[in-house]
């Protein structure tokens, strides 16, 4: 399974599927990370937390652990 955490800086994807139950997936899919969508990644902080992307044209730090369960498949349209 490749998940949004192991994305290169510079590439886009698109999300494939979401991961994790109640709270968790509702904060996700509220910061607009939804099936289907294409996501860029921007930048990666130098240990590796959090990670900048690029959302429905919108800037938005992700966390290590809420990237892990972002199911992701190579290409986009961005």
């Amino acid at each position: 399974m490749n998940t949004l955490r192991n994305v290169g800086i510079g590439q886009t994807v698109c999300v494939v599927k979401l991961h994790g139950e109640g709270a968790i997936k509702r904060r996700i899919m509220d910061m607009g990370i939804t099936k289907g969508t294409d996501i860029y990644v921007r930048k990666v902080a130098p240990l590796g937390d959090p990670i900048e992307v690029t959302v429905r044209g919108y800037e938005l730090s992700i966390r290590k652990a809420d990237a892990d369960m972002i199911e992701v498949t190579q290409g986009g349209v961005q």
